[in-house]
C-alpha cells in the first residue's frame, strides 16, 4: 500500500513511508509509531465504541443474577459480567495509548457523542434470552474479534487475545442454558425457541452494515485493522450457527435461510436495517433505560473514582519526597 507524501513534512513523509512498510508487510504499528492521523482517529473511535459495548453490555445480563435458577448460574453470570467490565478496562486502555483520555472517551459515552453496539439495545426477557445472549451475541462478537487479534495496531491486537479467550467460555455458557432448555419440558424448549428468534436478527447486525452501505469497512481493510468485510463475517457467522441451532433441536424464523449447493454457503433473508439505524439513532427498546443507568452508575461511582485519585496523589507525593 503506498500513500501519497508530497504535501508532507521531510520527517511527516518518513514516518508515512515506514507506516506504509509496516502495513505492507503485514506488521505491527505500536503506540510510538508514527501514524497518519486518520488511521490514529478511526482506531480510536473503533476502540472506545468497543470499550463502550462491553460496559453497557453489561446490564442485560447483570439485571439476571437475582433471577437465575440455581446459585450455580448465579455465579456462571457473575463471573461473566466480570469479564465484560474487564473487556471494558483492557479496551479503554488500548484506546488511551492513541492520545486521547480515559474521561474523554466516557464523557463521550455519557454525552451521547458515542455509540455502542446496537445490540445491547434490546431486553433479555426470558432466562432463555440469557442463553441466546451467550450462544448468539457472544458467539457473533467471538467471530468478529478472532480476526482483530491480528489488527495492525498492537495494544489492539494484544488486547483482543484475552477477550477472545473469555468470550468462548460465554459463548459455552449460553450454549448450556439453551441446550438445557431445548432438552427440558415443552414449555422450556418454547422459551428458548422463541428467545433465539428475537435475537437472530440484531445477532446477524452485530457485524454491521452490508458493505456497500459501510464507508468505514474498506479503509480499515486496507489499514488491516479489519481483516475480513461485514458481509464475509455475516456469512461465517451463519454457516456456524445453522448446524449449532440444528444440535439444539431449534430453528431460526427465516423462511430463505437455506444451504446453496453452488456457493457453499449458507443463504438466508435480508435484514430489517430499518430497525437497526433505529437503534443506533437512540430510539431502540432500550437505548433510554441504557443510558439512565450508565449515567447512574457513573455518578453513584464518583467517590470510589475521587478516593483512588486521593490515594496515588498521597503516595506519589511519598515517593517524590523519597526521591528527593
Amino acid at each position: 500500500m503506498t500513500t501519497a507524501t508530497e504535501n508532507l513534512s521531510p520527517a511527516d513523509a518518513a514516518g508515512q513511508e515506514n507506516f506504509d512498510r509496516l502495513i505492507a508487510e503485514d506488521s505491527r504499528i505500536e503506540p510510538t509509531d508514527w501514524m497518519p492521523a486518520a488511521y490514529r482517529k478511526t482506531l480510536t473511535r473503533q476502540i472506545s465504541q468497543h470499550a463502550h459495548s462491553e460496559i453497557i453490555g453489561m446490564q442485560p445480563e447483570a439485571n439476571w443474577i437475582t433471577r437465575a435458577p440455581s446459585l450455580k448460574r448465579k455465579a456462571i453470570l457473575i463471573a461473566k459480567v466480570q469479564d465484560e467490565a474487564g473487556h471494558g478496562l483492557y479496551l479503554y486502555s488500548a484506546a488511551e495509548t492513541l492520545k486521547t483520555g480515559r474521561d474523554e472517551l466516557v464523557d463521550q459515552l455519557l454525552e451521547g457523542r458515542a455509540k455502542y453496539s446496537s445490540i445491547f439495545n434490546y431486553p433479555a426477557r426470558t432466562w432463555a434470552d440469557i442463553g441466546a445472549i451467550g450462544w448468539l451475541v457472544d458467539g457473533a462478537a467471538i467471530a468478529n474479534q478472532v480476526p482483530l487479534c491480528r489488527a495492525s495496531y498492537a495494544p489492539y491486537g494484544r488486547a483482543m487475545v484475552r477477550i477472545c479467550k473469555e468470550e468462548s467460555f460465554h459463548q459455552r455458557q449460553g450454549w448450556e442454558i439453551l441446550y438445557e432448555l431445548s432438552h427440558g419440558t415443552p414449555e422450556q424448549k418454547q422459551m428458548a425457541q422463541e428467545a433465539i428468534n428475537r435475537f437472530y436478527g440484531p445477532a446477524l447486525q452485530m457485524f454491521g452494515p452490508p458493505d456497500n452501505d459501510s464507508p468505514n469497512s474498506k479503509q480499515s481493510m486496507d489499514w488491516k485493522i479489519k481483516r475480513f468485510s461485514n458481509d464475509e463475517l455475516r456469512q461465517r457467522f451463519v454457516d456456524m450457527i445453522v448446524p449449532q441451532a440444528e444440535a439444539l433441536g431449534l430453528t431460526f424464523e427465516d423462511p430463505d435461510l437455506k444451504w446453496n449447493e453452488e456457493r457453499g454457503h449458507y443463504d438466508f433473508g435480508e435484514l430489517d436495517w430499518d430497525e437497526f439505524y433505529s437503534a443506533i439513532k437512540g430510539a431502540g427498546p432500550c437505548n433510554v433505560q441504557r443510558m439512565q443507568r450508565r449515567r447512574q452508575a457513573f455518578n453513584d461511582g464518583a467517590w470510589v473514582r475521587e478516593a483512588a485519585a486521593a490515594y496515588s496523589e498521597k503516595y506519589q507525593s511519598a515517593d517524590s519526597q523519597l526521591i528527593a
